[in-house]
This record gives C-alpha cells, sequence and structure tokens, in this order.
C-alpha cells in the first residue's frame, strides 16, 4: 500500500529525531558525573533543551532563555518537555513552552532554571572553579548521589530508600 507523502515526511521526520538527533540526550542522560553547563548567550529552543540536559546550569548575566518551539508550531524535540517541569516545577514549564517567551538570566534564576548568574567575562572562571571544587569530592558518592537523584524521580519512596540502601553499602 503506497503512503502519502505527508505520511512518509512525518514517518521520516520521527525516524530521524528518534534514531539520530535523539541520541545525544540519551547518551547525555547516561552520564554519572557531573554534567554543567556554562551558558553565555541565546539558549532558545534545540538550545534551552541542550542546557536542560545539565544537572546544573551556570549563567552568564548576557543569556537568554526560550522554548521558542510553539512560534514555528513545533514541540520541544530534544528532551525539554520531560527535563523542564524537573527543574522549574509543571505549571511554569508549561507557561514557558506555551507563550514561547524569551527571558533573561535574572529570571532564570528567580525560577530555579540556572543556580547562578555571573558577568560574562567571569562565566568560564566561575564554571570551572565550580568544577573544580566538585571534582575535589567524593567522586563514587557523587556518582551514586546523581544516579538517586534521577532515578527517584520515578520511583516510589519505598523503592528510592531500597535504592540508597544499596548506594550506601557502596559508599
Amino acid at each position: 500500500v503506497a503512503q502519502s507523502t505527508e505520511q512518509v515526511s512525518a514517518a521520516g521526520q520521527r525516524n530521524w529525531l528518534r534514531d539520530g538527533v535523539h541520541a545525544v540526550p540519551r547518551q547525555v542522560m547516561l552520564l554519572d558525573k557531573p554534567y554543567i553547563g556554562a551558558i553565555n548567550g541565546a539558549a532558545v529552543g534545540a538550545g534551552m533543551d541542550m542546557a536542560s540536559q545539565c544537572d546544573i546550569r551556570i549563567a552568564s548575566d548576557r543569556a537568554r532563555f526560550g522554548m521558542t518551539y510553539a512560534r514555528v508550531g513545533l514541540v520541544p524535540g530534544d528532551g525539554g518537555c520531560w527535563l523542564l517541569p524537573r527543574i522549574v516545577g509543571l505549571s511554569k514549564a508549561l507557561e514557558l513552552i506555551w507563550s514561547a517567551d524569551v527571558f533573561d538570566a535574572p529570571e532564570a534564576l528567580r525560577i530555579g532554571y540556572v543556580t547562578k548568574v555571573v558577568p560574562a567575562d567571569h562565566l568560564l572562571d566561575e564554571t570551572r572553579a565550580y568544577a573544580r571544587k566538585l571534582a575535589e569530592g567524593p567522586a563514587v558518592a557523587m556518582q551514586l548521589a546523581k544516579r538517586l537523584v534521577y532515578r527517584g524521580l520515578d520511583a516510589s519512596f519505598g523503592e528510592h530508600l531500597e535504592q540508597a540502601a544499596h548506594a550506601m553499602a557502596i559508599a
């Protein structure tokens, strides 16, 4: 049975995302080490999806953010609809996705999207210093804590406590 061009196009787009573009966020989410983003410009659309994949985001005072997909009739395609509610809460995530508004670094800090805002000329130094501080910490405990945090988002409290008991035995 022949498919219309529209059907092939939609299937092709889905497969291209699933088999190509989505390989990056899938791999990022498997990282056991802290994944820290230094944002010094516009992180909009896919850029905000990429920033959302970071465990911690440090922004310069020049950074801007926006889930702008709705402006062109699309949805966040690289995990933004899964990640953003976990970062800023359900209602705020929906507001940001539906409005497609661009917001600045102070607003990102206010809503908890970024951890810190620093002057642009200090961004890399501040981010590297923070990364060094983490690197000097107990690597195994940090790795296990990261796993517990992310797995805990989808686990019951009892399951989480069981996972924590295993992690404590390892640590």
